[in-house]
């Protein structure tokens, strides 16, 4: 048999709730995502809470709360304690993200889930990887490779290849195709017959018949017609995850229309999320890349966005109409939900939202068609206390001190008990009389008698009974007192933690503003009250949420070819149309499963290890394709003196065999290839590509049927044996290779 493969949903099946997915691998537990929602409902942890102490390694995909929202709490409430994994932005707007998110929570209510101390704990351990990199995991996982490769949906965000004697387990989710200003696509369709797919059907039903351009001239035109007319824009968005592309869309747009309105940023991080940004410009678009590279030009040096971290300086702005883009994109907490409250009674305003709402959140209602007239909020702020609630807060500290004083005394006062006891041969204590009483003259005035308490126990050593005498004993040298050089050491995480605290603007480092705040500890109280909110402004949704729509769903599915798919993250109507597309067109094994429903999707392929005979090898011609190097091995199965199977040249002449085309042709590619060549060349209907006047060469299924079928792919090339035929197939012979 093959690799052992075992799937379990801990959530995020047949619904919309957060990721999060127990894979194991010949024992070897993966906790793929630990995602929580924007309501933080602990009912959705209760599946995790029952595995977490037998996880092995955590993978990370996102840095959204979806993806890993619940890393901090179940770090210090289930027992969570395994390695983390995950790209380098993953890790720090991940954190960023978190910090978010708790101070978001921590200004409108008593939030006690986790704290900083908790977020610092859970991400300060995160073991960093590049794209493509292969991570051999130690110990327990020996044997087990694991590599993020793009995913295409937000910066760093990652397609996780688990591989295990040469089967791969894929997981990819919240994937996008589509190049974007900030991200390249996806590489999913590099990956050819894994063992098993992990993939969603979350836009499975989802068709994009909008091209960006086109998207990107209504997404403008509709701020700009509101702002215009003297409204202002909001846009709820996450914290670091899709507003780096909606500001990047802005600040082009204005930067060629030459706009005076302004554009706000408003989140606590925003300029630690910014600075962050600016570092990580190798994870983003070959454009992006190149620009730096050839003028040194930041693309996220942002000239018409200013970055708050605090209400006030918005309120402070000058009047008049402005776009603001602000956390939470689901309006249940942060800027975003007391902007949303302020503006929605006018007409002239804008609440534009770019993805589709959590369920169960207010930027879902909103979303709902048609929109509500009126929603009742509940609006809650931090305030100071005062007066008498400050005495009685004092008071209630100072009792609470003394209390704690107290029992760390009693605590010394046993330790210096336990330490000082008698020794094993002199189990009995001393016998003090405390009939006998000793008459003591002094300045006091009349004798008083002091008196031994039964209790104390002298050392044997001691000749009469003493007070303990601790001798703090060092070891010295010629040189004086030996010290260990790792006590003044200064950890990397340390550094980190000490430079977040103290502020700056480099190196993801928080701004001394939003660390005040971190570190704010005055006496305070939340207070709160229903209102009842007319909705008058516009609401518009429009999709940015980054992910390919469900036929490039299909499309990338089929290309891929996996022997084994495993759905997950979609309504049960999106996740039962996508698995019967599979079934019938794809994949004869299509799993679904529900939450703690553990599918064994073990390869039916067995996979031996074979050692290639030296003789063998010396005669083998390799050819290089890409990154690897393949050749055709003609050999018959033998068996070293280890008794390890091996394989040996072939006794006799090899029977010939059918030239093989090693490669992967992409029809555009090839037509930049030809146009290089001179050839006038254009895209013909069906696909098919028009080259010179007389040849058309189109890519087929292996049953002749076009386009996504499975398995190896044909091309034709149609017309006339003419010199164009003779040369066109020169040029498509050379962009693969012979076997």
């Amino acid at each position: 048999m093959g690799t052992s493969v075992q799937v379990t949903p801990l959530c995020g099946v047949y619904n919309e709730n957060p990721l999060s997915y127990l894979v194991s691998v010949d024992g070897f537990n993966f906790l793929i995502d630990c995602g929580w929602n924007d309501l933080f409902d602990t009912s959705l942890l209760e599946p995790l809470s029952r595995v977490a102490s037998t996880i092995d390694a955590v993978l990370l995909s996102h840095p959204d709360t979806l993806h890993l929202g619940a890393l901090p709490y179940a770090m210090k409430q289930l027992g969570l304690s395994a390695p983390v994994y995950a790209t380098e932005p993953v890790h720090r707007l991940g954190l960023l993200t978190m910090y978010d998110q708790f101070l978001s929570r921590k200004q409108v209510s008593d939030f006690d889930l986790f704290t900083l101390d908790d977020i610092d704990n859970a991400f300060q351990n995160v073991i960093r990887l590049t794209y493509s990199q292969n991570y051999h995991l130690p110990g327990k996982g020996e044997g087990i490779v694991i590599a993020p490769h793009v995913a295409g949906h937000m910066l760093g965000g990652s397609i996780w290849r688990i591989t295990k004697d040469g089967e791969d387990v894929i997981y990819a989710v919240d994937y996008n195709h589509r190049k974007e200003r900030h991200l390249n696509g996806t590489v999913l369709q590099s990956f050819v017959r894994p063992a098993v797919l992990i993939t969603d059907a979350y836009h499975a039903l989802y068709t994009n018949q909008t091209a960006r351009q086109q998207r990107d001239k209504e997404f403008l035109d509709t701020i700009s017609k509101h702002l215009e007319v003297g409204g202002n824009v909001l846009l709820p968005v996450d914290t670091a995850g899709r507003v780096l592309e909606l500001l990047l869309i802005l600040e082009q747009h204005w930067s060629q229309r030459g706009f005076s309105f302004p554009i706000y940023f408003l989140t606590y991080v925003s300029s630690s999320t910014i600075d962050y940004v600016k570092s990580f410009l190798e994870w983003m678009s070959d454009s992006i890349s190149k620009s730096f590279e050839t003028s040194r030009d930041n693309a996220f040096l942002l000239r018409h966005v200013t970055l708050l971290i605090n209400k006030t300086d918005l309120d402070n702005a000058p009047p008049g109409p402005k776009v603001v883009l602000a956390s939470m994109g689901s309006l249940e907490a942060g800027f975003a939900r007391d902007i949303f409250v302020e503006w929605a009674n006018d007409p002239r305003n804008l609440v534009l939202f770019t993805e589709t709402g959590q369920f169960g959140t207010l930027a879902r209602m909103l979303q709902s068609s048609p929109p509500p007239k009126f929603v009742k909020v509940t609006m809650s702020k931090r305030v100071p206390l005062a007066g008498e609630e400050l005495i009685a807060y004092e008071e209630e500290q100072n009792r609470l001190k003394r209390e704690e004083a107290l029992r760390a005394s009693l605590v010394k006062e046993e330790e210096i008990k336990a330490s000082h006891g008698s020794d094993d041969n002199s189990s009995e204590p001393m016998v003090i009389d405390t009939k006998t009483t000793h008459d003591v003259v002094g300045s006091h005035g009349p004798a008083y008698k002091d008196i031994l308490i039964d209790g104390f126990v002298p050392p044997s050593s001691s000749v009469a009974p003493m007070f303990p005498f601790f001798d703090n004993a060092c070891e010295w040298d010629e040189f004086g007192e030996v010290i260990n050089p790792d006590d003044y050491v200064i950890k990397d995480e340390d550094m980190d933690r000490g430079a977040m605290h103290t502020g700056g603007d480099v190196d993801g480092r928080l701004d001394e503003a939003t660390a005040s705040l971190m570190l704010d500890t005055r006496p305070s109280k939340v207070i709160s009250n229903e209102l009842i909110v007319t909705v008058s402004c516009s609401l518009v949704k429009m999709d940015y949420e980054g992910r390919s729509d469900g036929r490039s769903i299909k499309s990338m599915i089929a290309h891929v070819s996996p022997l084994k798919l495993v759905l997950v993250h979609a309504i049960a109507e999106a996740t039962e149309h996508l698995k019967q597309h599979c079934l019938n067109n794809i994949c004869p094994h299509v799993y679904a499963p529900q939450i703690e429903e553990t599918v064994d999707v073990t390869s039916d392929l067995c996979a031996y290890k074979v050692q290639l005979s030296e003789k063998l090898m010396s005669n083998v011609i390799f050819k290089k394709l890409g990154d690897s190097e393949v050749a055709w091995v003609d050999s018959e199965v033998g068996k070293t003196e280890s008794d390890m199977r091996s394989l040996q040249p072939m006794a006799g002449a090899a029977s010939p065999h059918k030239p093989v085309l090693v490669g992967d042709l992409k029809i555009a590619d090839f037509k930049q290839f030809l146009s290089s060549k001179g050839v006038q060349v254009e895209f013909a209907g069906g696909g098919a590509l028009r080259c010179g006047e007389y040849v058309t060469l189109r890519k087929v299924g292996p049953t002749g049927q076009k386009g996504g079928a499975s398995g190896p792919q044909q091309i034709l090339i149609e017309g006339p044996l003419c010199e164009d035929y003779y040369k066109i197939r020169d040029y498509l012979y050379s962009q693969f290779y012979l076997l």
